[in-house]
């Protein structure tokens, strides 16, 4: 199918100083904003294009504007909670609006007001949150489906996958760091809300993993992109990705939650989890180059590993007492390493845990948002890492679903833990726990992470981290 080409009238000078003191209100609201705790100080206006003119009944414009705030921590939610993504802002970080606008807004769309608009191009008039809203919702689709060009935005697709028409839309309100909303229960299209420029990994890896036939990851149906911006990086925006919708799926930490409360068996759909993502990782590393870890890469990994810990030490006592056994993984790592041992790395999912995967109806696990963890950057989100700290982390995920139940039943994770390590050495012909130097780095360097976490936006969350930071510096553990 031909590209569609749909003219459009550029936005109104001033629109962005109109909007401004209500996005200052609303963006800090927001389950997505990344930089919670500090004020907007101001925005920049990377690109605006107008999808539907405001002198309709609704106009619609597509905004990646810059919200300026003071430097902040470089933190972000620990993996498999329920405090999962969002992450630490940077300076100036990019978001992605879809901002309607209405001379009045309808009930059913109250939730979704911004404000109105006091003077500029749009005075009198009410903006909202346009993803709450059928219309714009179904243009996004067309527009993929017709593979459109609206001003700088470009809508692509897979020419080998159909996208029926007239398909309806619902958002999705489960919170998350980022949006999405479903077509009929064929389709979701996650929309990213804090962009950046460059190859998203949401993308690359669901494309190269569609190109392998692996069956564990939803293929990319069709994807939106912004143009280079010639002031920033030169690179394009990945705005958002539409892939088929797994009906009936139920996210991983719910479920895992679920049979927690009601005393069940977790073993059989941890084994199974392991196994699909062990395929996950032979896919990936058939598909995209692996590189050898030699002693100069190791012992800068290890050093990185030991920095973080020293930060978490100074600002969290509890972890003091720890601090040396914690540091023996490290240690014991660059030793490996300086004896000439080597590791192979590939490109991995880079933020797995339970709620980043769906089991079927028929009971297959697959892996969802492979966006990695969104407050590092990009080209460290891209690079190959050793597999074994996907392992890791969702060793870790089972510990903090244990961890939830009352009373928590720390045996609940390690039998879960030991499931799905053999799962995983099923599929992928090696047992992660043979590899026990690295393991116990990445899932000590995790746990760390965890607590520095727990220790600044969640107190009461604290002994679940902790009681992972105990086991990990244990002599035993050596």
């Amino acid at each position: 199918m031909p590209e569609a080409v749909i003219r459009t009238v550029a936005p109104p000078p001033g629109l962005l100083a109109s909007l401004d003191p209500l996005l200052r209100q609303w963006l800090p609201r927001q389950r997505w904003f990344a930089g919670k705790g500090r004020p907007v100080t101001g925005f920049t206006l990377v690109a605006a294009t107008e999808l539907l003119p405001p002198g309709a009944r609704l106009g619609l414009y597509h905004l990646l504007v810059r919200a300026h705030q003071p430097d902040p921590p470089d933190v972000s939610g620990p993996s498999g909670s329920s405090a999962r993504g969002g992450g630490a802002a940077r300076p100036g970080d990019c978001y992605q609006l879809l901002i309607g606008v209405r001379e009045a807004l309808p009930p059913r769309l109250a939730p979704a007001l911004i404000g109105h608009v006091g003077e500029g191009p749009l005075a009198g008039r009410t903006v909202y949150e346009a993803l709450h809203d059928a219309r714009p919702a179904e243009l996004l689709l067309e527009a993929l489906r017709t593979r459109a060009r609206i001003g700088g935005l470009r809508f692509e697709r897979d020419p080998g996958q159909e996208i029926r028409p007239g398909l309806v839309p619902r958002l999705m309100t489960v919170e998350q760091s980022n949006s999405s909303v479903v077509y009929g229960d064929t389709f979701v299209l996650k929309l990213l809300r804090r962009v950046v420029p460059g190859i998203n990994p949401d993308l690359e890896l669901p494309l190269a993993l569609a190109r392998q036939g692996c069956p564990r990851v939803p293929p990319p149906t069709a994807w939106l992109v912004a143009d280079p911006d010639p002031a920033d990086s030169g690179e394009p925006h990945v705005l958002g990705v539409l892939q088929p919708f797994l009906q009936g799926a139920t996210d991983g930490w719910d479920l895992a939650l679920r049979e927690l409360a009601k005393g069940e068996d977790f073993t059989a759909e941890a084994r199974a989890l392991g196994r699909a993502t062990a395929e996950v990782h032979t896919a990936l590393a058939r598909a995209l180059p692996t590189v050898t870890l030699g002693h100069g890469r190791l012992r800068a990994m290890a050093a990185g590993m030991s920095e973080r810990l020293a930060a978490a030490v100074r600002a969290v006592p509890a972890l003091r007492p720890y601090a040396t056994g914690l540091g023996s993984a490290y240690t014991a790592l660059d030793d490996l390493a300086a004896e000439g041992r080597t590791w192979t790395a590939q490109r991995v999912h880079g933020d797995l845990h339970l709620g980043q995967c769906l089991r079927s109806p028929a009971g297959d696990w697959s892996l969802i948002d492979f966006e990695g963890e969104p407050a590092r950057p990009l080209a460290e989100r891209r690079m190959p890492q050793p597999a074994v700290r996907d392992v890791a982390a969702m060793l870790r995920s089972f510990d903090y679903a244990a961890r939830s139940a009352d009373p928590p039943r720390p045996e609940w994770a390690e039998h879960c833990r030991a499931a799905y390590c053999s799962g995983y050495a099923e599929a992928a012909g090696a047992d992660p726990r043979t590899d026990p130097v690295m393991l116990r780095a990445y899932e000590t360097d995790k746990a760390v992470y965890e607590v520095l976490y727990e220790a600044r936006h969640r107190p009461q969350w604290l002994p679940v981290p902790l009681a992972a930071v105990r086991r990990l510096a244990g002599p035993d553990q050596t």
